[in-house]
């Protein structure tokens, strides 16, 4: 029996991390391949029904689609489009049943740090991870609508993807509520200039006042690991595999996007 310790868990869940981009290669690839057969059957329905001109005797049937697929490789491109349109479909209303039937678990979590409002009526849920740049931008925009906008609740998942340092930050971070200082930490690491490390995240919370012995000892409760792996299952079920990702209303939101868009997507979930 193997008993698995923080730092264990951290490695496995860089390596998910890592087999889940390679796995998201070979996905692409997969389809390229399938929209290519796709491709190759439509241009054979097309030649036996005479669409396009009759297959001569002295030419083989592949070099004629070969040459077909040269002089229109559009056919490729709208072949790998449509697929990617219904895979994208089929991932939005799985991730909107999750949605649907998990819905203490996405908006309710007590083991899920909110932000300054935590009474609001209309709730954010964001999946971040503090060494992903995207996430660091969208920072400043999710504070500023929490200022304007009081009834906004935002509760905050730890998805830690990009690395070991990603790990250590979402484990200090959710260690750092036992200190009341989970928004401070969040807030300086999220303004924080360059790659989050071990060393750098300790840095960070000296700085807004944690006690750091303290921070480590807080990190080992075997509860902020399942905390992670719950967040990392939830986002799996949610077809969520980058960051940052957004759970509002009834809608799950892949990317970073506009004030506009978020400010119509939170009005949206409080009329809900």
């Amino acid at each position: 029996m193997v008993t698995e310790t923080p730092d264990n868990a951290s490695s496995k869940q860089e390596s998910a991390g890592t087999r889940g981009r390679g796995l998201r290669v070979l996905a692409f690839t997969a389809v390229a391949v399938a929209a290519l057969s796709v491709a190759l059957s439509g241009l054979a329905l097309l030649f036996a029904v005479g669409v396009l001109p009759p297959l001569r005797k002295t030419d083989d049937l592949e070099r004629q689609l070969h040459a077909y697929i040269l002089a229109n490789p559009e056919v490729i491109l709208e072949s790998v489009k449509g697929l990617e349109a219904r895979q994208q479909a089929a991932a939005n209303s799985e991730a909107a049943k999750v949605v649907s039937e998990r819905q203490d678990e996405i908006f309710n979590d007590p083991d899920a740090p909110v932000g300054m409002n935590p009474q609001g009526d209309a709730i954010l849920v964001e999946f971040f991870d503090y060494n992903c740049p995207y996430c660091r931008q969208a920072a400043p925009l999710l504070g500023k609508l929490e200022n304007a906008d009081k009834g906004l609740r935002l509760v905050f998942k730890e998805y830690p993807i990009l690395g070991p340092g990603s790990v250590f930050a979402a484990r200090a971070a959710l260690a750092s509520r036992k200190q009341g200082k989970y928004l401070a930490y969040h807030q300086a690491m999220m303004s924080y200039e360059g790659r989050i490390t071990e060393t750098s995240r300790l840095d960070v919370a000296a700085n807004v006042g944690i006690d750091v012995e303290r921070l480590k000892k807080d990190m080992q409760d075997p509860a902020i690991n399942a905390a992670i792996k719950r967040n990392i299952a939830l986002a799996e079920a949610l077809r969520i595999g980058g960051t940052p990702s957004f759970v509002v209303g009834k809608e799950v939101v892949r990317g970073l996007v506009d004030e506009a868009t978020m400010k119509r997507l939170i009005a949206s979930a409080r009329g809900s």
